[in-house]
């Protein structure tokens, strides 16, 4: 399948000394993604998008003083000596209404959200007074003084005019969008959707659901890389299979470069006689950044670029495909978008399991997390064989183990990479 292509000159074959480490290729991936242009989209529609304008708040937030709850709002400067007070209710102050102003000695009634009454400073809950009638007038009787500001929200409590509400690069989720439409913006300025194209490649390869011929395999790389794609705010269509044969592989690479950010192939990059991708993509004018990461599974990983298409090159192995392109292909959209945090975070815990592993390569392992006796641990998965279909469905967690050390008995605190933050919204 197709993911990224960033292309120059064939490299020549590589031994594994000097291949580029896993850090070392994912920096330099991410330097070279190119920012998308903004676009102005309604509220609704910026949600999970990436802001890419700051939003300055045009006037204070909350726009008046106001009850946080209901009660009775009083100047405090008319209790003086020992409680309890006895003020008479004169007034109502209610949500949606122009602020009265409190007269002097008396309480006015108001509810959560109305206007603090002009000349009154405090708010006291009503189930802190008790009512009372005098002289045929309604009056409140307070057991305690309470202090200036009591239960009252003040203009500019959250946000102060001029201030910095949210800054470009953030993430837009319904708490952001809220925020915006509460400082009266009906659009705001976002980073486009990348574009993906996601092309396989093989003989062997059919459709889910199409009828079975000998030798033939479901393709379902593409699902996960379409799927991964979209979760990070990307727009990915997935296009019909590729033979294996050079001409094929070109026409289908120069149709794909059209009109799209990011061009994944999947298979096809290694160097088996039947792996045509690497020069095709060559041949349709893709640059070659860099062939080959000393990295365990997806060592045959291709980036390159063609103009403002950035290309990547996907081994067709299943689980090779699905992680490189979790590792590769959801950062250089995040950073696309202008996401300053492109990259997962590394969780350091306790990771369970043995594996058997020649130093070289840093090495993903599979994972599951449990809570075992109240702390979460990574279990490795028993296979953690490249062609394993299921292991990306059974597992959670990615362990990172590095390339010098040799085999892993268990019990060390490792870094942890979780499909969850990989895949974060």
């Amino acid at each position: 399948m197709a993911v990224l292509c960033t292309t120059g000159t064939r490299p020549p074959e590589q031994a594994e000394h000097d291949m580029l480490t896993f850090d070392e290729a994912l920096a330099r991936l991410l330097a070279g993604a190119p920012r998308l242009n903004p676009e102005r989209v309604g509220l609704l529609d910026a949600d999970g998008r990436v802001l890419a304008e700051d939003v300055v708040a045009p006037g204070p937030l909350p726009a008046f003083d106001h009850s946080s709850m209901d009660g009775y709002a009083v100047r405090t400067s008319d209790l003086t000596g020992e409680p309890p007070y006895v003020l008479p209710v004169r007034g109502v102050s209610a949500a949606g209404t122009a602020p009265a102003r409190a007269p002097e000695g008396a309480a006015v009634r108001i509810y959560t959200g109305a206007p603090l009454p002009l000349g009154a400073d405090a708010v006291i809950m009503q189930e802190d007074v008790e009512a009372l009638e005098r002289d045929g007038a309604p009056h409140v009787q307070l057991a305690v003084r309470p202090p200036p500001q009591a239960h009252v929200r003040r203009a500019g409590d959250d946000l102060a005019a001029g201030a910095l509400a949210l800054s470009s690069g953030t993430r837009l989720g319904p708490g952001q969008l809220a925020l915006v439409a509460a400082l009266e913006r009906s659009s705001l300025v976002v980073s486009r959707r990348p574009l993906v194209t996601v092309l396989g490649t093989g003989d062997e390869l059919r459709s889910p659901g199409e009828p079975a011929r000998p030798g033939s395999i479901v393709e379902s790389n593409g699902t996960f890389v379409a799927a991964a794609a979209r979760r990070v705010g990307a727009i990915a269509r997935v296009a019909p299979f590729v033979r294996d044969d050079p001409d094929s592989a070109r026409a289908a690479i120069e149709g794909a470069l059209a009109g799209t950010d990011v061009l994944v192939t999947i298979g096809g990059v290694s160097v088996g006689d039947k792996d045509f991708v690497r020069p095709a993509l060559e041949a349709a004018g893709v640059s070659i950044d860099f062939y080959k990461v000393a990295m365990k599974p997806g060592k045959p990983l291709t980036v390159g670029r063609s103009r403002r298409t950035m290309v990547l090159g996907l081994p067709g192995n299943p689980a090779s495909a699905s992680l490189t392109f979790l590792l590769f292909g959801v950062p250089v959209l995040r950073a696309m978008q202008g996401d300053p945090k492109p990259l997962p975070q590394r969780r350091r815990m306790r990771v369970e399991g043995t594996l058997r592993r020649k130093p070289g390569r840093t090495e993903l392992a599979r994972a599951r997390l449990e809570v075992r006796d109240g702390v979460e641990v990574a279990v490795l998965a028993a296979n953690q064989a490249s062609g394993a279909v299921t292991s990306f469905a059974s597992a959670d967690a990615l362990v990172v183990i590095d390339a010098e050390r040799g085999d892993y008995a268990g019990g060390e605190t490792l870094e942890v990479i979780t499909f969850a933050d990989a895949l974060r919204a």
